[in-house]
């Protein structure tokens, strides 16, 4: 009897010690390694739980994702985390990160950088944004990316595309920050994922690519085949001939109506007058464009043309594609190919 007495107080202090011990680790302050004075988390659509663990501590939380995980399910709330961006600051516990990903946008406001846009748009958008501090919009661009820890860097294609949520008062450079690093991340993990024998010799390069990309595509099924026309034009050392770069080298100047006399009016972005990438971006590119760019379709194709349904016609000879753009853009009746 005594031996039972003695077994049940023992367990009773054990859960006790377990109690106090999970009570400390919800309310205890998230730690992290590096002078990084805020984290960003990003959950995907359909992401699960434990995934979301784990992706907490990919973001450099040092924090068990198993731990944190059987948190999110004893919580009950494990299903009602909102996909989203996220800034894990200092004095964030387990308990209040959860509270924030329940929350999702609802006590936030919220800013969508859309893919494809250029930096243009993209400070336009910061500076409409509702209750959004401005302390960038009076700069120049190079004082800008000076102001993010990045002097000498052009800002064009370096933010990534995706809805930031921010508190209200936040301040317009702390959310440029935000996206600035979640480009690199993404860029990174982008980048590892290269074929060998690319034409891309460094990460700015597929970012570029990717821009590329993501202003030619109509179609997001078209993106692996449009980055495969790129690279086989810089394996062969074929000029790229593309109107978006040319449209972006005629910067305010472009009325919407591109002419002949612009694919000639040379620009460094003009990629009919100068062969190989652009020196910079020429807009920002998303997650399948960036991917599309580094991990492009096998195929021999060289060009490509409108359909005029969103989607592209591809063509691995000169000839083929006349007669595709005789179909699609001039619509003319095709003629048959030489045999």
């Amino acid at each position: 009897m005594r031996l039972w007495r003695r077994s049940l107080l023992a367990a009773g202090l054990l859960s006790l010690l377990l109690g106090a011990a999970a009570l400390w680790w919800l309310h205890h302050d998230l730690r992290w390694s590096g002078s990084a004075q805020a984290l960003d988390l990003a959950i995907d659509p359909g992401t699960s739980p434990k995934a979301i663990a784990v992706a907490v501590r990919d973001t450099g939380v040092n924090i068990n994702p198993t731990l944190l995980y059987a948190w999110f399910r004893v919580s009950g709330q494990a299903r009602q985390i909102k996909a989203g961006s996220y800034e894990i600051t200092p004095g964030t516990t387990p308990r209040s990160l959860l509270q924030k990903l329940v929350r999702g946008e609802a006590s936030l406001l919220a800013l969508t950088v859309v893919e494809g846009w250029n930096i243009r748009q993209l400070r336009a958008a910061l500076k409409a944004a509702d209750q959004l501090q401005d302390h960038t919009s009076a700069l120049s661009d190079a004082d800008l990316m000076a102001l993010l820890g990045r002097p000498g860097l052009h800002p064009e294609g370096r933010f990534y595309p995706d809805t930031y949520t921010y508190a209200k008062r936040s301040s317009d450079k702390e959310l440029l920050a935000r996206a600035l690093r979640a480009m690199d991340k993404r860029l990174e993990k982008i980048w590892a994922q290269r074929e060998t024998g690319s034409p891309l010799k460094t990460p700015q390069d597929a970012l570029i690519l990717a821009s590329i990309v993501e202003k030619e595509t109509g179609r997001a099924s078209d993106r692996p085949l449009i980055a495969s026309v790129f690279h086989n034009r810089l394996r062969m050392g074929m000029p790229l001939q593309t109107d978006p770069t040319v449209i972006y080298g005629l910067g305010a100047a472009f009325d919407g109506n591109l002419r002949k006399k612009d694919l000639k009016t040379d620009t460094p972005w003009n990629t009919y007058t100068r062969g190989g990438l652009p020196p910079t971006p020429i807009a920002m590119p998303g997650q399948a464009a960036l991917l599309a760019a580094v991990k492009p379709a096998s195929s021999k194709a060289l060009y490509f043309v409108a359909r005029g349904d969103g989607s592209s016609q591809f063509s691995d000879t000169l000839q083929a594609h006349n007669q595709a753009v005789n179909q699609y853009q001039r619509r003319l009746q095709p003629k048959p190919l030489a045999q």
